[in-house]
Order: C-alpha cells, then sequence, then structure tokens
C-alpha cells in the first residue's frame, strides 16, 4: 500500500504538470455547464418535459473527464510507458508492471471523480440545478461508465504496437464520442439520422443511464443501456488481460 500511494503522488505530480487532463477533465466539463446554462438555462428540455435542460444535460458534461481520461489519456500514457521500456524495467523489480497501470487507472478516476463535484457545484450553485434522482443509482452508474470507458483505454493501449499507433486510436473513438455522444453536443438537439448514429456509440449509452439516474426516471427504462456498460467492461477488459503487450 506505501509503494501504491508513492507511485500515486509521483504520478499525480507528473499529470498536473503535464496540464492535459486539468483542460479537458476539469475546465471544459465546467465550461460545457456555463455554456449550457447561459443559452438554456432552465429551459424545459422539450415542450412538456418536467425537467430543465441542464438537468437534463448534467449527466452528459459529468462524463467528459471519464471520456478523456479512460479513451485518449490511458492509452496514450500505457504506449508511452511501453515504448520507454518503463513496464519491462519495473518488470525485473518488487514493483510490478499491473501496479503501474493501478496507479494510472486511480489518477484517471480521481479526475473523474473531482470532475464530477466541480460539474455540480457548479451547476447548483449558479443554475439553480436540482438533482432529482438517486444519488445510490447516480454514483453507481457514473463508475459502471468509468469502468467501460477505462476497459476501453487500457485496451487500445495495451495492444497498439507504438505511441503513434495508439494516439491514432484514440483520437478515432475520443473525438466522435466526445462531439457525438451527447458530452457537448446535446443529443437531444441532434437530428435523427445522426442520433441513430450516436446510438452505437458506448458512450452514448452511459449518459443515457446517467439521464435516467439523475432525473429520478425509473431505471427499467436505462436497462439497454446497463447491459451496453457491462458487456463492455467485460469485453474490453478481458480482451485487454489477453492481449496486453508489457514489452
Amino acid at each position: 500500500m506505501r509503494t501504491f500511494r508513492t507511485l500515486f503522488k509521483t504520478e499525480l505530480r507528473l499529470s498536473l504538470r503535464g496540464m492535459d487532463m486539468l483542460i479537458f477533465a476539469i475546465c471544459m466539463p465546467v465550461v460545457m455547464v456555463v455554456i449550457l446554462g447561459v443559452i438554456y438555462g432552465n429551459q424545459p428540455a422539450f415542450d412538456g418535459a418536467e425537467y430543465s435542460f441542464l438537468e437534463q444535460s448534467f449527466g452528459a458534461a459529468a462524463t467528459i473527464a471519464i471520456c478523456a481520461g479512460g479513451v485518449m489519456g490511458l492509452p496514450l500514457v500505457v504506449s508511452d510507458y511501453r515504448h520507454k521500456k518503463i513496464l519491462r524495467r519495473f518488470r525485473v523489480t518488487p514493483v510490478s508492471s499491473a501496479l503501474i497501470l493501478a496507479v494510472q487507472v486511480a489518477i484517471y478516476a480521481l479526475y473523474a471523480v473531482a470532475s464530477l463535484l466541480l460539474v455540480f457545484t457548479v451547476s447548483a450553485s449558479f443554475f439553480d440545478f436540482t438533482f432529482a434522482g438517486s444519488w445510490f443509482q447516480f454514483v453507481g452508474a457514473y463508475f459502471l461508465i468509468m469502468a467501460s470507458m477505462f476497459s476501453i483505454g487500457l485496451l487500445v493501449g495495451g495492444v497498439a504496437p507504438d505511441i503513434k499507433t495508439a494516439g491514432i486510436l484514440a483520437s478515432l473513438l475520443y473525438f466522435p464520442m466526445l462531439i457525438f455522444s451527447g458530452t457537448t453536443l446535446p443529443y437531444e438537439v441532434m437530428p435523427a439520422p445522426l442520433q441513430r448514429i450516436a446510438d452505437f456509440m458506448p458512450l452514448t449509452q452511459g449518459i443515457k443511464l446517467l439521464k435516467v439516474t439523475s432525473l429520478g426516471l425509473p431505471i427499467e427504462n436505462a436497462l439497454v443501456p446497463i447491459i451496453v456498460m457491462i458487456a463492455v467492461a467485460v469485453i474490453c477488459a478481458g480482451a485487454s488481460l489477453r492481449f496486453f503487450r508489457w514489452e
């Protein structure tokens, strides 16, 4: 445990120096909340809706950090450590390579939780946001989505032969999900054909799950997103364990 704490502190300092996650996981979600709050405020999400546009978009903004850390951050860090022979060096020390990966997952999870708390604070303090759902269900859904997205990142970083390939694969996954899953461009304002395409993205299903849990809607409405999130997490985690390249 002491080794984990030491590595965690060191890697967190390095991550903070890079500024990337501070920008994309901390600042960007808050900016999105402010933009949505200023443009839509407490307007109904659609005609006859009992909840506001911001209430419906809260879960989407909260997933930006998960997407940034899991789909972009993790693959690049893992592939970079492999390229620099860091993983191979640790394999001949008492510190296992798996511990390095666990530390990275913990760091990106910390960013995601901090982002969620900040998004909620800004929404509630400046835009009269009211959380109508169950925090227990919402937090459970949030960590399920985190496990799903992080498993994708570990798979990409684990099988990519070099950091350039990892960057290309991560970008092909990250930017479409960031734009079309409902994190930045609200899903509800997309044309119907674009919504049908977005429905194939795992993060879209995750955001639907967060909407159900944050708005207090029947959890039965989210059975498909739950199944998709679990399936993605199990398949990608299993594949990453089977095909992970340490060197």
